[in-house]
């Protein structure tokens, strides 16, 4: 199973994004991701196995009693170099890069090979098809994007297929989530119809923008 460890924005949040990225120009050359994929990547696991997957969920869970609520906000953009362009991550950035520190602490001690470059946060909207467009312009058009606060109350494991969802992009499945309770205690939900899970494609989860089957917001 292909997976990552990620925070959900709230739909709210999501909306406001799609508003801003729908006012940027068109460039055939951007992959754009899905709104419905949007989400704020901790750590990416690469392929895990049922028996690593066991332990990972037990080690997530005590991770996610250790940390609070953190409040965060999406505003303006970036890019890394002429590959990808995303927006920034605002908010409680310490309490943010202590979470995903703990999180790929959980990953390496069930043996997962989890990259130890310093941590990012960032929100991915779109990579390039070669040859690589400047992404400047681009980036420089949501220097004025400043969402509103919202709090990520919940970690979640992904799975990801590549080219299952619309268009040839991965398709997204929530698998496992876990309150983030600061010491008070969570609820695991576990995987794949365990007591409140969510999924991607709940509609019920999905922002507006996100019912859109392919490509740009």
């Amino acid at each position: 199973m292909r997976s990552f460890v990620a925070l959900l924005p709230p739909p709210s949040a999501l909306d406001e994004l799609a508003d801003a990225v729908r006012a940027l120009p068109d460039e055939p050359r951007l992959r754009w991701t899905p709104p419905a994929q949007w989400h704020l990547t901790l750590a990416f696991l690469g392929e895990v196995d049922e028996p690593t997957c066991d332990r990972l969920v037990e080690r997530l869970a005590r991770a996610a009693r250790r940390h609070p609520p953190v409040e965060l906000a999406l505003a303006g953009g970036g890019r890394f170099g002429d590959r990808v362009l995303w927006t920034r991550v605002d908010g409680d950035r310490p309490a943010l890069r202590l979470l995903a520190g703990s999180v790929r602490a959980a990953a390496r001690r069930t043996g997962l090979p989890v990259e130890d470059r310093p941590y990012r946060p960032h929100l991915t909207l779109a990579r390039v098809r070669p040859p690589a467009p400047d992404l400047r312009p681009f980036a420089e058009a949501l220097a004025g994007f400043a969402g509103r606060p919202w709090t990520a109350s919940a970690l979640h494991m992904v799975r990801s297929d590549l080219g299952a969802g619309p268009g040839g992009t991965a398709r997204h499945e929530v698998v496992a989530s876990w309150e983030l309770t600061g010491g008070r205690g969570s609820r695991a939900a576990e995987r794949s119809g365990g007591a409140g899970g969510t999924s991607r494609s709940d509609p019920g989860s999905r922002p507006r923008s996100a019912d859109r089957a392919r490509g740009r917001p």
